[in-house]
């Protein structure tokens, strides 16, 4: 399920970022993360990139990143991880680069980070949700990373993993 909610989420930041209209949600309690020197340098020579993807880093310290507000879509998963490896993207390839040549990847990384994680137990209602989502997006055959979202077993697939006619 991951793979399929990862592919959903970046298809809906693309449409956002290419339409300019990230929405973003202020986070209820800011997410602090230590920072080295170069990361602040970073996030504060990139606060427009930063903005246009939907997240509110500040510095809060000499070593200390506060992230005040992130992407709807994402708000609920890793905005720690998410800004650790936007920062590290940005110092690798340079702001440029991340919207124009590396704005898939760009996505990817965010989208990676929002989706639901292996071994959570999703109810009947959001996998129906998340199947019904499936069929209205985009390349939903593979997830971000080329991995496939599922896969067709035939009658004799299911006798060979079941050990029938043996």
């Amino acid at each position: 399920m991951h793979a399929a909610h990862e592919r959903i989420v970046m298809e809906r930041l693309k449409r956002a970022l290419d339409a300019g209209d990230v929405a973003r949600q202020r986070l209820l309690v800011p997410a602090v993360l230590s920072a080295d020197a170069l990361d602040v340098a970073t996030a504060e020579e990139n606060h427009e990139l930063l903005e246009r993807v939907g997240l509110e880093i500040v510095v809060s310290g000499p070593n200390e990143l506060t992230v005040r507000s992130a992407p709807v879509l994402l708000a609920s998963g890793d905005v720690v991880g998410l800004a650790r490896g936007l920062l590290k993207e940005i110092r690798e390839y340079g702001a440029s680069q991340m919207l124009a040549g590396r704005q898939n990847e760009l996505l990817a990384t965010m989208a990676c980070h929002a989706a639901v994680r292996a071994h959570r137990a999703l109810s009947t209602t959001e996998m129906n949700a998340l199947l019904r989502e499936m069929e209205a997006t985009e390349r939903s055959g593979s997830c971000n990373h080329g991995r496939p979202t599922w896969y067709q077993l035939t009658m004799a697939d299911l006798d060979k993993l079941f050990l029938r006619g043996r």
